[in-house]
């Protein structure tokens, strides 16, 4: 899993409520178990229209919006069915980091578990970072995780708590399997004591 440390990023507003996964990534992409190439189905829904070309007033395909590696989304984001492929698709295209009031609780867990951010910020400072992801070209904001803030494209600071077990997971990039090898000597030392215990196992 890549570290998470700071980022620095154009931020797409996505000021709609209740965004599910299904809406993140349609049923119809979950075939695949590979965690690459989602990302040309996020938000397919919205992103196309039935003949594959492009809806011109969806915020991913406008220019400015096109690299986002942020989102600013509506409240209650990733409700719905608890598929991972949600995160998976965010990754893919290229967002790191999901910033809203609050969060589906399976999808706030499954973006840590992938490296993505996910903010949880108050009513009042969400309305402040999504009228800076509406500025178009000049939406950049910058995320610094050690420091637990989001700095605006104006110079503006906005605090977010985090469990710090979970901040700690990103910086290091470290996911459930890289936190396992992390005691892979004791592990390997329990092992072979138990093995030398009880030799008929």
């Amino acid at each position: 899993m890549d570290k998470f440390t700071t980022l620095t990023g154009v931020a797409a507003p996505l000021a709609i409520d209740n965004i599910d996964t299904d809406m993140i990534i349609p049923k119809q992409y979950l075939k695949t178990i590979k965690r690459t190439g989602l990302g040309a189905g996020l938000f397919a829904e919205m992103r196309y229209r039935e003949d594959g070309s492009e809806h011109p007033d969806f915020v991913l395909n406008k220019p400015a919006y096109r690299k986002a590696s942020i989102i600013v989304g509506g409240h209650n984001f990733g409700c719905g069915s608890s598929r991972e492929h949600a995160p998976w698709a965010l990754l893919d295209f290229g967002i790191r980091c999901v910033i809203a009031t609050d969060f589906a609780d399976i999808f706030y867990n499954n973006c840590f578990k992938n490296g993505i951010l996910p903010i949880k910020v108050s009513r009042e400072d969400h309305a402040k970072l999504m009228d800076d992801a509406e500025r178009g070209a000049n939406a950049t904001l910058t995320i610094d995780l050690p420091a637990q803030e989001i700095h605006g494209p104006d110079g503006g600071v906005v605090k977010f708590e985090l469990d710090a077990f979970r901040k700690q997971c990103l910086i290091e990039g470290l996911d459930h399997i890289d936190l396992t090898l992390v005691e892979a000597t004791a592990i390997e030392a329990h092992e072979k004591k138990a093995a030398a215990a009880h030799p008929w196992r």
